[in-house]
């Protein structure tokens, strides 16, 4: 996905509905991974190119027709969750403290 496409395909506003709409259905482990890349693409330390790598791994959540449709019960994020993953391991040094407790006080504000 060139970086044109990324940024057709991700918005804050596409993420966050696709989020108020499937976070209960996708689950923590999912909605948390989803949510440190957000803030990890909002925070000025984080460079272009871990940006690019964001974007890809959110637009890829947010498209609905994927490798694994979403739709499907039980499996339908199991590609969602995969892509996700390897972006937060790759992006590690980038998901700090701060990150990770943003990610988890939205978290706890949907969840609880």
């Amino acid at each position: 996905m060139s970086d044109k496409d990324q940024k057709q395909s991700y918005s804050d506003a596409a993420l966050m509905d696709k989020l108020a709409a499937q976070a209960k259905k996708a689950g923590k482990v999912l909605v948390l991974l989803v949510l440190q890349l957000y803030y990890a693409l909002h925070n000025p330390q984080t460079p272009k190119w871990a940006k690019t790598v964001i974007m890809g791994a959110l637009a890829y959540f947010i498209v609905p027709f994927d490798a694994v449709p979403d739709l499907i019960p039980g499996i339908g994020y199991t590609d969602d969750l995969g892509t996700l993953s390897a972006a937060v391991a790759l992006l590690t040094f980038y998901i700090d403290e701060k990150v990770k407790a943003q990610a988890e006080t939205k978290l706890r504000k949907w969840f609880d």
